[in-house]
């Protein structure tokens, strides 16, 4: 048996209920009329604010952000493509940490090493790694 073309079996799919039906009226449901289009609604629902992430952690924090300091805990660190200062990271506001890292997480902000450590860390990951290096100085 050779295969069909697409156009024979879309025809198939599309009458073979007719065909059905001129074969054996008595097989066929009658369809119901479509109701009538229901009122619009008075007002639509605001949608839902986003949650906001949990409260962090310093303390789970602190085991977290270990692998940080690979790159933003050495004064003076560059990286050597393409040439730019590594960030301190310590002190900076809780804030402003976790929308970076929420950036990062969904490809907002571009840099390889800090995407793949960003997909890593769920919203308590990230709410305790900004709780903790909010506290450096």
């Amino acid at each position: 048996m050779r295969p069909q073309p697409l156009a024979a079996c879309l025809a198939l799919v599309v009458l073979l209920p007719f065909w059905v039906a001129r074969a054996n009226p008595q097989s066929v449901t009658p369809v119901p009329a479509a109701a009538p289009p229901a009122a619009p609604a008075a007002a639509t629902p605001a949608p839902a604010p986003a949650p906001a992430l949990p409260t962090g952690n310093p303390d789970k924090g602190k085991v977290l952000t270990y692998t940080c300091q690979g790159c933003h805990g050495i004064p003076g660190y560059k990286n050597a493509y393409p040439s730019f200062r590594v960030p301190k990271i310590g002190g900076q506001s809780s804030q402003y940490l976790t929308q970076a890292l929420v950036e990062y997480r969904e490809g907002k902000r571009k840099h390889p090493t800090m995407q793949a450590q960003a997909q890593s860390f769920s919203d308590q990951d990230i709410a305790d790694i900004a709780a903790f290096l909010s506290t450096l100085k």
